[in-house]
């Protein structure tokens, strides 16, 4: 028996692993562990460890690792608490796994995973080779590169750069975008169950939001958030605004300050949600009329669903992006003006780059071979 460990420390980790996690549930060979910790344990966040129950997964480890505050000196403070917490734990628990999964670039997972490194972890990273260049995620995405010695990129380009920062003489392999696995059997929401669910009617023309902070040069924000607040009251007055709330990031107050008071000013038309979950949150891409905001989900995930992605600011600079994200600075009139050309024809034809066919058969098959040839 293959004994797994999956570290999820957020909402958006837990999405992407999902196709997998439903994979190796099936599979008799392999068991699992989710050790959640991070925004998870989070009343402030959502709590959104309740949605990996409601998925129909055991959680067997919680570690609450996250402080409130979000200053600088808060987010640093949450790293090494994290890491504290976790050094406790790989004492206890690392002859239970012979791999333990990390994803993607939070400060969280750092955290969580150079704790491991002096207990000799076979740590397994996916989404590593990625780029964002206004974000301190950059570095640690990175850092999970070296502290990993298996890796699942999701484009060609990515995986390039993974091999480039490991030097070996085994080259990795693209697998996709694991969240993209599976969404041509995924069972998505009708309008009529999404509005008895969550109270929207996406029948309503509506733009999904998802704005973060940028992290580097941070003391910025207080000009993107008006930025933010001055653009989405403009387009409140025509649209119904979906505006999933930021994670914990340095300075993410601010952003979420800012969509209370457009909340206020327009309570009929815009939304603020906490945690979708992944079926939830697909819904809502699929009949919202376009994506704005910051987020890597219009990079990746937006072309799927055959929409158009306004990436806005620093913060994804340098990711590999497809045909259907357009950039913009944080320009109030570029922005609208951007917005009205695209909503013009909303409908995205093209291919995402981030697609790639067979990508968890693909790990799971890695992952049983390396147990068989030690």
């Amino acid at each position: 028996m293959i004994k797994i460990g999956v570290l999820t420390s957020s909402r958006s980790d837990f999405g992407v692993y999902l196709p997998l996690l439903n994979r190796m549930k099936a599979d008799e060979e392999i068991s699992f562990s989710i050790i959640a910790f991070g925004t998870h344990i989070s009343k402030f966040h959502g709590n959104t460890v309740d949605e990996i129950l409601e998925q129909g997964f055991e959680v067997q480890y919680k570690l609450p690792t996250l402080l409130t505050d979000d200053s600088e000196e808060g987010i640093s403070s949450s790293t090494a608490l994290c890491a504290l917490k976790f050094s406790s734990f790989w004492a206890t628990y690392k002859d239970r796994f012979d791999f333990v999964f990390c994803l993607g670039d939070r400060f969280e997972m750092f955290a969580a995973v150079s704790a491991g490194v002096p207990f000799g972890i076979k740590f397994v990273h996916f989404c590593g080779g990625d780029v964002s260049l206004g974000a301190i995620d950059n570095v640690y995405r990175d850092c999970l590169t070296r502290f990993s010695s298996i890796h699942f990129p999701t484009t060609t380009t990515c995986a390039e750069r993974v091999n480039k920062l490991k030097n070996e003489d085994e080259p990795v392999k693209a697998v996709g975008l694991l969240s993209l696995d599976d969404i041509d059997n995924l069972e998505l929401l009708t309008l009529e169950e999404f509005k008895d669910k969550w109270g929207i009617d996406l029948a309503i023309p509506s733009i999904l939001v998802t704005f973060h902070p940028e992290t580097i040069g941070s003391e910025k924000n207080i000009k993107y958030s008006q930025v933010i607040y001055e653009t989405l009251l403009e387009l409140g007055e025509d649209y119904q605004l979906i505006v999933t709330m930021p994670n914990a990031d340095t300075e993410g107050y601010l952003f979420r300050e800012i969509f209370y008071q457009i909340k206020s000013l327009l309570p009929e038309k815009v939304i603020l949600i906490e945690n979708f979950g992944r079926t939830s949150y697909f819904t809502c891409m699929k009949y919202s009329r376009l994506l704005i905001g910051n987020s890597s989900s219009g990079i990746s995930e937006a072309a799927s669903f055959n929409k158009y992605a306004i990436n806005i600011g620093s913060r994804q600079k340098g990711r590999e992006t497809g045909p259907n994200t357009f950039n913009v600075d944080f320009d109030t009139a570029e922005i609208l003006a951007l917005a009205v050309k695209v909503l013009r024809d909303p409908v995205f034809e093209g291919e995402n780059i981030y697609r790639k066919a067979g990508g968890v058969d693909e790990i799971i098959k890695t992952i049983k071979h390396l147990i068989l040839n030690g």
